[in-house]
């Protein structure tokens, strides 16, 4: 069963609408709709009210009753349902899922499949339930067991703490053929140790695993009022980013990655994944990652048993951080999960943090506890009561007096008198009902009756009183010494498993491998990588972006495609990166058709992609004499000629670039010349020609 089934109820469906309302049509808009006369009046027809509310009601209950925790135990009603189920089974044998799954059809009103999916979530996070048989396997996805073949049976800690008659409140099932609890007096909050995740109509919930140990932590440091911190932890291990948590509140997110270790040069082993994948939907990322071209590998094997190990063998030549970096952005080895905490309180969906649900699940276990102590301190008066009575009514011989009485109610008054004198010993008043409890005393128990024991009994009993209302005096204090037995009962072998780390941002840009050739047809003003009669201009990545800069003084970025027009006369093609401040471009052009020429140098640091803008003053007919761009943000002087039907005195001359400022692209440059010009070229190249 894959680990991404998180309390997983497979009833559920989504519906769409706005504000979390219905969608009804108003009445005004109704009528506007040509009808028969007798349709006149919508609220008196046919279906129009069952309409009207069905859907309304169906939201209500899916909500309510099947995809939203409750509040109070923590559990979706389908979970509370196979608890109590394997709660009214329990034998301590293991009993036949199938069986436990018909045991709840009783009281879950859906079909024995969202009750058997829901079980083997919950066994699979081995908390509530003990399991045998195979029950799948989270980390490589692998499904459990048919329901006949697998068993179950309730955990020593579900025995322990979700279960009290004494103060559970109960409701009708269904069909009002059963009972069930409206809610399972959980002394631990359940929803944050288990996680939870569920769709309804209109709204949905999210809940992560939080580590077992530390919640008991953080409910002892709230009780004591302290500060306490609290993150997720899953079974599958990783390191995980919780900077944008968010308290679980919708909104936030946090981010998983898996473990890798470096076996050799050219081969990595995954030890640990992140939570909701597998380790084959994880092998499916990387190959698909791979068949793009994002990330190079050799080979790829899984050897996961009862831990995660996945071998990926790299190509020679190839680099493991940057592999490793590569995998993080092109495939499933990183993911990104946003929690969503809604919950169900007073039959209404709420959203609060996994603080504040801590604080009150808290507050729910202390107020269990009390309520448990005071019914122990009733039993306790109550039995104290009966046994002072009994000693009185032994030893002070008071069975005697209904030697002779004929009646019932004379039998009851004689006792009454019997214990007259005594009363003063006792904490309340002698009612018929102990009377009568008297009269139950068989003859074997009044003859072999041991008045030092009974006195014995009853000082023990005073002890527990005693301790009992201290106990209560002291409830905060009882509460941390109960929590602090549990982790001590059954926190070992719970400890962290997800490493907290802070992540530096991998940009796919930065790791994406150069596995596409680009082209250019100038002429025509087209780039891609199926342009393979044309110039090659060098190596690309999918990722990457082009910036491509034409003879009328325009320029255009685009991102790599099979085939993209960028504007005719292409002059200059490369890849661009976002916020390059370290290129400087030098260029010359004419203003219109027969204006000056300017020249300037420029950077460009951001712009809209597929966005043309323009270089020169943006006069119709403007050409561009010389342009150059220069990576390393050096320059070379530029030799200009001019034509020789022109009226200069020189015709041609130097002019050294490197004496411009370096402005943005958006300006005008400064005036080279008014005459027309021939050809620019820079000083270097014309030396060489020469040459």
């Amino acid at each position: 069963m894959s680990s991404n089934n998180i309390n997983d109820d497979s009833d559920q469906e989504t519906f769409e609408f706005k504000d979390n309302q219905p969608e009804v049509e108003p009445e005004a808009e109704i009528v506007e709709i040509e009808k028969p006369a007798f349709e006149d009046g919508n609220e008196n027809a046919p279906l129009a009210s069952s309409y009207k509310n069905w859907f309304l009601e169906y939201a209500s209950y899916v909500i309510l009753d099947r995809a939203v925790p409750a509040l109070n135990d923590g559990l979706k009603p389908v979970q509370r349902r196979i608890m109590h189920s394997l709660k009214e089974l329990d034998d301590g044998r293991y009993n036949k899922v199938a069986n436990v799954v018909g045991h709840s059809m009783r009281y879950h009103p859906h079909g024995d499949s969202s009750i058997y999916s829901a079980m083997v979530g919950m066994g699979q996070r081995n908390l509530l339930i003990d399991t045998q048989g195979n029950w799948g396997n989270t980390l490589t996805g692998d499904g459990a067991a048919a329901a006949r073949y697998i068993e179950a049976r309730l955990s020593s800690f579900a025995r322990e703490v979700v279960f009290n008659p004494k103060t559970t409140n109960w409701q009708a099932s269904y069909d009002g053929r059963n009972k069930e609890p409206l809610h399972l007096p959980a002394k631990f909050p359940l929803l944050l140790a288990e996680g939870c995740e569920g769709i309804a109509v209109g709204l949905a919930c999210k809940f992560l695993p939080h580590n077992f140990n530390e919640i008991i932590q953080a409910s002892i440091a709230y009780l004591r009022d302290e500060a306490f911190e609290l993150y997720p932890d899953f079974e599958t291990g990783g390191i995980m980013d919780v900077s944008n948590y968010n308290d679980g509140i919708r909104g936030g997110r946090i981010l998983v990655r898996s473990i890798f270790e470096t076996r050799s040069k050219y081969q990595l082993v995954i030890t640990e994944i992140p939570f909701g994948t597998t380790t084959s939907s994880l092998i499916d990322s990387i190959l698909l990652a791979n068949t793009k071209g994002k990330v190079k590998i050799k080979k790829i094997e899984d050897n996961t048993a009862e831990k995660a190990e996945i071998l990926v063998t790299l190509p020679t030549g190839a680099d493991t951080a940057a592999t490793i970096d590569a995998l993080y952005v092109f495939s499933d080895c990183q993911t990104s999960i946003s929690p969503n905490a809604c919950v169900i309180e007073n039959d209404q969906p709420i959203f609060i943090g996994i603080s504040d649900i801590l604080r009150r699940a808290t507050d729910s276990i202390r107020d269990l506890l009390k309520l448990e102590l005071e019914i122990k301190l009733g039993e306790l008066e109550e039995k104290w009561h009966f046994d002072s009575l009994e000693r009185i009514f032994i030893e002070e011989r008071i069975y005697h007096r209904i030697e002779e009485c004929e009646t019932w109610e004379s039998v009851i008054e004689e006792i009454h008198i019997g214990l007259d004198p005594f009363k003063d010993q006792l904490k309340r008043e002698v009612t018929d009902e102990d009377v009568a409890r008297l009269t139950e005393i068989r003859i074997k128990r009044i003859s072999k009756y041991n008045s030092f024991k009974a006195t014995e009994v009853l000082k023990n009993t005073e002890k527990e009183i005693r301790a009992t209302k201290r106990n209560l005096k002291n409830l905060t204090g009882f509460s941390i010494t109960y929590l602090e037995g549990l982790m001590e009962k059954f926190g070992k072998g719970r400890e962290r498993k997800t490493r907290i780390e802070s992540f530096e941002t991998i940009k796919a840009t930065e790791v994406a491998l150069p596995t596409e050739k680009l082209y250019v047809n100038r002429e025509d003003g087209f780039i891609g990588t199926n342009l393979k009669k044309d110039e090659f201009i060098g190596e690309c990545t999918q990722l990457d972006d082009i910036i491509c800069f034409c003879g009328d003084g325009t320029f255009r970025v685009s991102r790599v495609a099979d085939k993209v027009y960028m504007g005719q006369d292409i002059v200059h093609v490369a890849v661009w990166k976002k916020g390059d401040e370290e290129t400087i471009y030098d260029l010359v052009y004419r203003d219109g058709p027969r204006g000056d020429s300017f020249v300037k140098r420029f950077i460009i640091s951001g712009v809209t992609r597929d966005k043309t803008y323009n270089l020169t003053k943006g006069n119709k007919s403007s050409k561009v004499h010389y342009f150059r761009a220069n990576p390393d943000g050096s320059t070379r002087p530029i030799i200009v000629r001019l034509t020789q039907t022109c009226s200069a005195r020189i015709k041609e001359f130097e002019f050294d670039l490197g004496e411009l400022a370096v402005k943005g692209r958006g300006s005008n440059g400064n005036r080279i010349t008014k005459y027309a010009i021939k050809v620019v070229r820079a000083l270097f190249d014309t030396e060489m020609k020469r040459r």
